[in-house]
């Protein structure tokens, strides 16, 4: 009963790609660790856990590790986009852009030439 209603989560862990996941119920209350690959998916599992349970869910006990804490994400560039939208996306405020581009001077040169495809390191806020 309490696994079906936090399948959204569980999807979300297979969709991230959530390594070493365990997934329980015990006594009315959903058990799940894993391990994801960066803190920002960390983030997006509790978001979705509290966007079902609510702030403080008494029915699930999520234990999510994260893999590399040197970072705070990895960004796959897609047409389109700005460092400043980048920004705004991980960190709400378009103008950290210039944290996003001084973790990346090894691939970019200028702030504003941006390529889709190539990856960039999200620093942590």
């Amino acid at each position: 009963m309490v696994k079906a209603k936090y399948q959204g989560v569980l999807d979300l862990g297979q969709e991230l790609n959530i390594e070493n996941g365990d997934v329980r119920e015990e006594n009315g209350i959903l058990h799940v660790s894993g391990t994801a690959k960066t803190q920002y998916e960390k983030n997006i599992l509790w978001d979705k856990i509290k966007d079902i349970g609510g702030e403080n869910p008494a029915d699930i006990s999520a234990d999510i590790k994260v893999a590399d804490e040197s970072i705070y994400h990895r960004h796959i560039v897609v047409s389109g986009e700005t460092l400043g939208k980048i920004a705004k996306q991980y960190f709400n405020d378009p103008m950290k852009y210039k944290a996003i581009f001084e973790a990346n001077t090894d691939i970019l040169k200028n702030p504003d030439l941006i390529h889709p495809g190539q990856e960039l390191i999200i620093p942590n806020p």
